[in-house]
């Protein structure tokens, strides 16, 4: 289980018929660090949700060939369901750049992942984040985790209830409001080939 927790602003594409792809980057000095993670959400038509992550699950090999997964869920609440949630790790733009260029190429890619999938897929977003100083990524010692490692959604409602008695955490939340464009919580559940579970 992971609760992602997005502060970020995003930029909605105007809602069509054809899959949507939302993208917003981060700017500023963080981006002269080099590493970076994409967020990919990928909105799904329910009728065919089921179908989708079979493909995935079944050819995830050929997009890992190209660049490192993070991790993968599906929404299990938060937000539109039918969604599920991807991060990819590069080592810089150019590096992303050379990746989906691959991807254009590699026809065992297109013809058995990407050309039965497009219709499935309702909406797109992507987001290019950085860790910040103290963060880093690393498997937890439970399978069950987060972007903050809870080992139920109970033990994350009782830690939220816990923090909201501390005047510190208190205190610092409504600090940082001021800085906050949107909130977004999901509940995501990991994919049997999730590298982070």
């Amino acid at each position: 289980m992971l609760a992602f927790r997005s502060g970020l602003v995003r930029v909605l594409a105007s809602r069509a018929r054809a899959p949507q792809v939302c993208t917003s980057f981060a700017t500023g000095p963080r981006q002269n660090d080099g590493t970076f993670y994409e967020f990919r959400t990928y909105y799904l038509k329910p009728s065919k949700t089921n179908e989708f992550l079979e493909n995935f699950k079944k050819n995830v090999h050929l997009r890992t060939a190209h660049s490192e997964l993070v991790g993968y869920w599906s929404v299990e609440f938060g937000g539109r369901m039918n969604k599920v949630f991807h991060i990819w790790k590069y080592d810089n733009f150019a590096h992303r750049t050379a990746v989906r260029k691959a991807l254009a190429k590699d026809k065992e890619w297109q013809e058995q992942f990407l050309l039965p999938n497009l219709a499935h897929i309702d909406k797109q977003e992507s987001e290019i984040t950085y860790l910040v100083p103290w963060c880093k990524i690393e498997k937890p010692e439970k399978e069950v985790h987060v972007l903050w490692w809870n080992a139920t959604a109970d033990s994350r409602a009782a830690g939220r209830h816990q923090s909201h008695e501390d005047p510190r955490i208190v205190a610092a939340v409504r600090e940082s409001v001021n800085y906050l464009a949107s909130q977004q919580n999901m509940l995501l559940i990991p994919m049997s080939f999730s590298p982070l579970k």
